[in-house]
């Protein structure tokens, strides 16, 4: 049976390794969970797989875990990036906790033209985010969430083999035509108010750039994510 408690450690796990927690981690597993020695959860690093550990030690201010069984190997999500143009907070927050649950190895809030809530973005807090959908989902592997880019930067630094796919709202109702071309790629998110002219003007020039429909309605960013991640998984990813 699958540990119901998991958590997120960064600390190498392995066959009789201890893992030491700190007040944060502690809190949570003795205090909310109410763990007590000799219960067993399961941790995951992003490195090591998902391991069962036994509690040997707890305390207010830290405590001890006892790696013991490897239950899971690593899972890597595919090489695929998403870069979303920030929006309020709790919206921003659904999108990072989504991507993490649909397979993406990196999330990229990106500074457009349009962009009105980028001075909200908190890094620390969205990675946070992330390990905990990780932790919910039942993952083994969290996404690094990047510090805010702007989308002018990121494409000037582009990897030459990483295709992009553009989520265009100008091709509202044409098919989605995503090539089926293998590698690494990213999918982009514009902001509410969508591409400003001069950036859409911009991506359908770039050599790497695929603009795309998400079908006959207009979606809100959020909504777009979770959409354009779902199409490419089913046409590109790891769900067949």
């Amino acid at each position: 049976m699958a540990s119901k408690v998991r958590l997120y450690v960064d600390h190498p796990l392995g066959e009789g390794q201890s893992v030491p927690l700190d007040r944060d981690q502690a809190h949570y597993l003795f205090g909310v969970m109410r763990l007590d020695e000799g219960a067993v959860l399961s941790l995951i690093n992003s490195r090591d797989g998902e391991w069962d550990a036994e509690v040997v030690k707890t305390g207010k201010k830290g405590g001890i875990l006892l790696c013991q069984t490897l239950t899971r190997p690593l899972q890597m999500p595919p090489d695929l990036w998403l870069i979303f143009a920030p929006i309020r907070k709790e919206r921003t927050a659904f999108i990072v906790e989504k991507a993490v649950e649909m397979g993406a190895a990196r999330i990229i809030p990106a500074q457009t033209d349009y962009t009105q809530s980028a001075n909200r973005i908190r890094q620390d807090k969205l990675q946070a985010h992330a390990v905990e959908a990780s932790e919910q989902c039942g993952g083994t592997f969290v996404p690094q969430v990047e510090e805010l880019k702007k989308l002018d930067r990121l494409l000037a630094d582009w990897p030459s083999d990483r295709q992009l796919m553009f989520c265009d709202e100008a091709k509202i109702g044409d098919p989605i035509g995503l090539p089926d071309t293998p590698g690494p790629w990213a999918i982009l998110i514009g902001p509410e108010g969508g591409f400003s002219p001069a950036e859409r003007e911009k991506l359908h020039a770039l050599p790497f750039s695929h603009p795309v429909s998400l079908g006959p309605r207009i979606l809100r960013a959020d909504t777009a994510a979770v959409a354009a991640l779902t199409v490419w998984q089913q046409a590109l990813g790891d769900w067949d």
